[in-house]
């Protein structure tokens, strides 16, 4: 993840609703969950939830997929997990044991050809 998607991930997660959709999202799992079971979770309207939900997909937070009749949404583990490594980089001046922790929790969220220690 390079600085311009990490700016517009942590954009898309300044915002509250989208915030707590994200971790609705994060929650779900792999499978997902239908935008009107969002929008029924987080009391908030279809086309409100709409909105966040395309700017969470926008800044490669969430994907889209149509199943019958319903849009079914999913958090995006990899950007997820490179938002995380993007932030830990760097970390600790050169005591990279300090942030293990944080990099393993990253690394159970991401295929390990993904992983870049």
């Amino acid at each position: 993840m390079d600085e311009r998607q990490a700016l517009a991930a942590f954009g898309a997660l300044s915002q509250e609703t989208r915030l707590r959709i994200l971790r609705m999202l994060v929650v779900a799992g792999p499978d997902g969950i239908a935008a009107g079971a969002i929008a029924e979770k987080s009391e908030v309207s279809a086309s409100n939830v709409s909105f966040h939900l395309k700017e969470l997909e926008r800044a490669g937070l969430a994907t889209a997929r149509r199943d019958a009749r319903s849009i079914i949404y999913s958090a995006e583990y990899t950007a997820l997990a490179g938002l995380i490594r993007f932030l830990m980089e760097d970390c600790c001046g050169g005591h990279p044991e300090v942030c293990a922790p944080v990099v393993t929790a990253a690394a159970c969220c991401t295929p390990s050809k993904d992983i870049v220690q």
